[in-house]
């Protein structure tokens, strides 16, 4: 079962006004160095030739490092959570706060922004039909048609910017679930909007879940994976840069490295080769996490700054959860989305913290 399946509504939420106000928006600082591009080579398990090492090469998200976005909620809390808020984390695009006829003009301005400061922009897309088959964060759009419609707005607003992009988080591991819905047009939903945003230049990443998320099937017994690598084989992941693991939970880097690297051995026996992935460290910082203890837990901690490393089939590390914004009502956060001093207090190791949201 899912870990932490809860809305990123303060991302969602940010005004649409706000980010198509053009020049006049504020432009976020630089990262920090740590927070760069590693500048050496890509030296994947798949020999490429001269020509496509040098093409490579000149991509600018090998050189350059992400963008921390000063609008997002940690800058607005003072110096006390710098440690989030100087670091760069991921816009969220739904369908709910940003529809059809609106979502390139955000997507255009925020990616602009990024532009502007030399950095990479960080997109997750959030919309597919039936998202979270019933739970927390359901909703979506109405079906692929509306879906493959809504992409391609997003894939407009991307023009030459060349962001990183987390695909549907839960999407695919919820395939087996018997809450979702259709599961062949979940699968035709991801293989089009692959398509979409990597041809405008998108590095897509479709999500592949964490570690902790089983298939489920007791039948077989090599892994607790089994069927993953083919539903990613499916969903297109020969298109796409490679998959996200971890977004918005809490497992430890070791255990994501080992489930990552599994996939990619799992994949290239399936004839897909090339794959890369990254991680979410955003929560992942507590030595011994909880299994099920999900929302707000009070032992999670902040882990490993966002940054760029090109090891082989790892690409990085990235924040794509918001440290410091709820998931839900419980241990003391308020309603899914919102930020909480007193969460981002215990993230940064205050358990004692007075404060409250």
């Amino acid at each position: 079962m899912p870990l932490d399946l809860t809305l990123r509504r303060a991302l969602l939420a940010l005004p649409a006004l706000a980010l198509v106000a053009g020049s006049s928006a504020v432009v976020g600082a630089p990262s920090s160095a740590a927070d760069g591009a590693d500048l050496g080579a890509d030296m994947g398990a798949d020999a490429v030739s001269a020509t496509s090492a040098a093409r490579k090469a000149k991509d600018p998200r090998k050189t350059r490092g992400l963008y921390v976005d000063t609008r997002m909620p940690a800058h607005q809390q003072g110096p006390a959570y710098s440690k989030i808020a100087k670091r760069a984390q991921a816009l969220w695009l739904g369908s709910e706060y940003y529809p059809t006829n609106q979502v390139a003009g955000v997507v255009s301005t925020y990616v602009g922004l990024a532009e502007s400061a030399g950095k990479t922009p960080m997109l997750v897309v959030y919309s597919i039909p039936d998202r979270d088959c019933g739970q927390y964060s359901s909703g979506g759009l109405p079906g692929v048609d509306a879906y493959k419609k809504w992409v391609a707005q997003v894939a407009k607003g991307i023009g030459s910017s060349k962001p990183m992009l987390v695909l549907e988080p839960d999407a695919l591991p919820f395939y087996h679930q018997g809450t979702c819905g259709n599961a062949n047009n979940r699968i035709k939903a991801l293989r089009s909007a692959v398509r979409k945003l990597s041809k405008a230049g998108a590095w897509v990443y479709i999500d592949a879940g964490h570690s902790g998320w089983t298939t489920g099937d007791t039948s077989k017994d090599d892994t607790p994976w089994d069927g993953r690598a083919e539903l990613l084989k499916k969903a297109g992941v020969a298109g796409a840069r490679g998959f996200s693991t971890n977004v918005s939970n809490f497992r430890r880097m070791k255990d994501e490295k080992h489930y990552a690297e599994w996939m990619v051995r799992q994949l290239r026996k399936l004839g897909v080769k090339g794959v890369k992935y990254v991680v979410d460290t955003s929560r992942n910082g507590a030595k011994l996490p909880v299994d099920g203890d999900v929302i707000n837990p009070t032992w999670a901690r902040i882990g490993q700054k966002p940054r760029l490393r090109f090891d082989r089939a790892f690409d990085g590390t990235l924040w794509v959860k918001h440290p410091g914004e709820s998931d839900g009502t419980v241990n003391g956060g308020p309603a899914s989305g919102q930020w909480c001093d007193l969460l981002a207090d215990r993230l940064l190791g205050d358990e004692k913290s007075q404060n409250g949201c």
